[in-house]
């Protein structure tokens, strides 16, 4: 279902086992399958979730593995495997390092990806901050911001409806070159990942969505007034989807320690503290459970849709 600025507060979630950061990976996850990720899927598509998501890594270096890990499945084939096993449920990039790759392999791979899918695309983009994955690929590191903003121009131009897009720019040029199939949308949204003043900036002037990354609640409304206030000032009438990522969670009585941050307790309680969110701006939420297995997981999920998510609304 599309996520609009205008409708409830939407939930949507980066999936598990995909990419295994000790930031924030259940122990369980290191011995998943690709089952579980279905069963993930599956879960977040009855439970009313707008979205499931992936992140883009191409290569881990030694010197970072211990907290990254090296566990970063593809995005495009992890959501297109799980497209043909989902209905309704959005596909999210989060977020695709679009810099890694000329922009028309990029948009070769996500046209590819929402035609199969029936135009169930949200294409996230950020500039990536590991040196050595961009140096091993022969891509910009230095110059990563402004390869990213050219890329994002290039990208709404080879992910529209032309057969033949044309783009013509600093550092990527193309005519007369086909691609097909062309996406089910007519207008991929792109959402820009991101908190540094440079990526706010980028969200506001070519953003359909802004995905901040991990900011807390006190921190957000300055952030988002910043937003909305670069997007005026630049002229860009749209409205633009903003995001948050909210603390981890726990519906009801956990009985084990799931962390001092942790969001626990009745699903009212739960779904007022969420509509603080709303109240400030947010538009959509990208919400993560605390558990011990992929049990415990969808189960946290099927309850959140069904006793936490009607309430987000009031």
């Amino acid at each position: 279902m599309p996520i609009s600025p205008d409708g409830p507060l939407s939930y949507g979630m980066q999936l598990p086992v995909q990419s295994q950061s000790a930031i924030y990976a259940e122990p369980w996850e290191a011995a998943a399958t690709p089952a579980d990720l279905v069963r993930v899927a599956r879960a977040a598509d009855r439970g009313g979730f707008a979205y499931i998501a992936g992140c883009d890594h191409v290569a881990v270096p030694r010197r970072l593995a211990a907290g990254m890990s090296t566990v970063w499945y593809d995005p495009v084939a992890t959501l297109s495997f799980l497209a043909g096993v989902t209905e309704r449920v959005l596909l999210m990039s989060h977020v695709a390092v679009v810099g890694l790759r000329h922009p028309l392999i990029t948009a070769k791979q996500y046209a590819t990806l929402d035609h199969l899918s029936g135009g169930r695309l949200i294409l996230g983009v950020g500039a990536g901050h590991v040196r050595e994955e961009f140096e091993a690929v022969g891509a910009d590191f230095d110059g990563r911001g402004g390869v990213l903003d050219e890329s994002i121009d290039a990208l709404r131009a080879a992910l529209g409806p032309e057969e033949y897009p044309e783009f013509a720019g600093v550092r990527f040029a193309f005519s007369g070159l086909g691609q097909l199939p062309r996406p089910v949308q007519e207008r991929v949204p792109v959402w820009v990942g991101g908190s540094s003043p440079a990526a706010v900036r980028r969200a506001a002037v070519r953003g359909d969505g802004w995905l901040p990354q991990g900011d807390p609640r006190d921190r957000l409304p300055a952030q988002i007034a910043r937003l909305h206030a670069l997007r005026e000032e630049a002229g860009v009438e749209a409205p633009i989807v903003v995001g948050a990522i909210a603390e981890p969670l726990y519906v009801g009585e956990p009985g084990w320690p799931v962390g001092r941050r942790t969001l626990a307790g009745k699903p009212e309680e739960l779904a007022e503290s969420l509509r603080e969110y709303a109240a400030i701006g947010v538009h959509q939420i990208q919400v993560r459970f605390r558990s011990r297995s992929v049990d415990e997981l969808t189960d946290q999920m099927a309850a959140f849709g069904a006793d936490v998510a009607p309430h987000l609304g009031r």
